[in-house]
């Protein structure tokens, strides 16, 4: 799979307007477990670009960062 598929598989996952809640971030400053996000975008890389709670805008990593879904749009 290219990372055009990828990225489509995941848009497909987490469209704009799905909630999130972190459980672990890889980042230097990571948003803090427990921490809900909510989905604007995803890019052509995969990467799902959120806007958390906290005021926070960052991209979360599907493989590498651990979140799961709390609700859709």
């Amino acid at each position: 799979m290219n990372y055009k598929e990828k990225a489509d598989e995941i848009r497909k996952k987490y469209p704009a307007g799905t909630v999130i809640c972190i459980e672990h971030m890889e980042d230097e400053r990571p948003v803090n477990a427990g921490t809900k996000g909510t989905v604007k975008r995803v890019d052509d890389i995969g990467t799902i670009h959120c806007v958390f709670e906290d005021g926070r805008v960052l991209g979360v990593v599907p493989g590498i960062d651990k979140f799961y879904i709390l609700r859709g749009e």
